[in-house]
């Protein structure tokens, strides 16, 4: 994987500063709006609240799964503000990232006092 193709560097670092304007203790759905913005302003391509189609057995399944966040096309972004991360939220990142094409996934929790306690950075 080339520099080009991960940038969750800048994503950290837009994340950082939605954090240092905000701090912890709002809801998720904020800390996305925020963070969504600051991309923007960064002028990093993203999608938001992305469709993700479950498949089983060759079959569509209607479950209306959701990626945060999808930046570069590359990048899915889970947002979360909670007390502290546990192991079924790196689960539900690992595998949006399965169900879809993406190798590199960041899951974010805005509810720490420091944000680069509560960044994981994921690979496939």
């Amino acid at each position: 994987m080339n520099r080009s193709e991960d940038r969750t560097g800048d994503v950290i670092g837009a994340a950082i500063e939605v954090h240092r304007a905000l701090g912890p203790g709002l809801l998720e759905s904020a800390y996305e709006e925020c963070l969504c913005r600051e991309l923007t302003l960064r002028q990093m391509p993203f999608a938001r609240q992305v469709p993700l189609p479950v498949e089983y057995k060759g079959v569509k399944v209607n479950c209306s799964y959701r990626l945060d966040l999808l930046v570069a096309s590359s990048i899915v972004v889970e947002i979360k503000a909670v007390p502290a991360l546990d192991p079924i939220h790196s689960a539900q990142l690992l595998t949006y990232m399965k169900l879809g094409p993406w190798r590199l996934g960041l899951l974010i929790n805005f509810n720490v006092p420091v944000l680069r306690a509560g960044i994981r950075r994921m690979i496939l």
